[in-house]
């Protein structure tokens, strides 16, 4: 049995040097990205149990995916690989501010894209202890909300981010769908410009996170704030980080991803609330001291933030 197993898509990442921009870049940093697989490889490398559902293309770049997250200790076994197909891609551009990170996508027909539920072995879904969906995976199209839709329905307990994608569905059907899922997860996640999008709520933190936590009353429910925090509902209990360590960002990419994966650990764990929150916090600050979608992190790294690090390990 797993501790956790997720299912969603991974794209090569290719990004643009800082400073340049993509219409004078002449070279692009290869790494993978994809949400879910972000905590799977999280989770495992903190020594969880983790299965990834998915497929890839039968080729170079499918095999080195494959290789890249077997090796952080996800188990690839329920993995697809697709003769013929493509692997999806997003291009990245970091902008010095004022300028924004910019992002484009270029997935259309992937191998993912053509899995179907009946190429799925559900057991590892049934069995596991969490399975972690996000709402990028139902907005990529009707075959792929089917898969999210059968893991809904095998799996024993849900953790759900809510992973807005504006450029593949509107607020309105971001919302249609989290409403059918929240009331059954166990863990939710979103972030603050993502409760506004799709559920309209307004107003102070806390306010907003009760709002929610009333979307979703069998969950422990979390609202991203980025470098004001977090903070978490549970059971009529409010939550925030006792301590954000100081981040020299760089690469917040992938933050959010590495933030779930803290805190799912911890919650497995048996910790309680206030150390599962903190918890996250450090796993999402290490992770955004390192390049790349994944936290290359080890328990013994979050140790090290949770006792008041940075320092020199010897």
């Amino acid at each position: 049995m797993h501790d956790l197993v997720t299912l969603g898509e991974v794209l090569l990442r290719l990004s643009v040097p800082a400073p340049a921009r993509f219409e004078t870049t002449r070279t692009l940093d290869v790494q993978i990205g994809g949400a879910e697989a972000n905590v799977a490889a999280a989770c495992a490398r903190l020594g969880m149990r983790t299965a990834w559902i998915s497929a890839l293309p039968d080729n170079a770049w499918g095999a080195r995916v494959r290789r890249e997250l077997t090796g952080h200790g996800i188990d690839c076994a329920q993995v697809r690989m697709v003769a013929g197909a493509r692997l999806g891609v997003y291009f990245l551009e970091y902008g010095a501010p004022p300028r924004s990170i910019h992002v484009l996508y270029d997935r259309r027909d992937s191998a993912f894209a053509r899995l179907s539920p009946s190429e799925v072995d559900w057991t590892p879904v049934r069995e596991a202890r969490i399975v972690h969906l996000t709402g990028i995976t139902p907005a990529l199209g009707a075959t792929a909300r089917a898969l999210v839709d059968r893991a809904l329905a095998e799996a024993a307990a849900i953790s759900f981010d809510v992973n807005y994608r504006r450029t593949l569905w509107s607020p309105a059907e971001a919302r249609a769908y989290a409403d059918g899922v929240l009331p059954r997860a166990r863990f939710v996640f979103a972030g603050l410009d993502e409760t506004r999008a799709i559920f309209g709520l307004d107003g102070a933190a806390e306010a907003i996170v009760e709002a929610l936590a009333r979307l979703a009353p069998k969950a422990t429910v979390t609202v991203l704030m980025g470098e004001e925090g977090s903070i978490t509902f549970d059971g009529g209990r409010i939550v925030r980080p006792r301590r954000r360590p100081r981040v020299d960002v760089v690469d917040p990419i992938g933050a959010g991803d590495a933030y779930v994966a803290g805190f799912l650990w911890a919650a497995q764990r048996g910790c309680d609330l206030e150390e599962t929150v903190d918890t996250a916090t450090a796993v999402a600050a290490l992770k955004c001291s390192i390049w790349g979608d994944v936290a290359l992190i080890t328990p013994r790294d979050v140790e090290d933030v949770l006792a008041g690090g940075p320092g020199v390990r010897r």
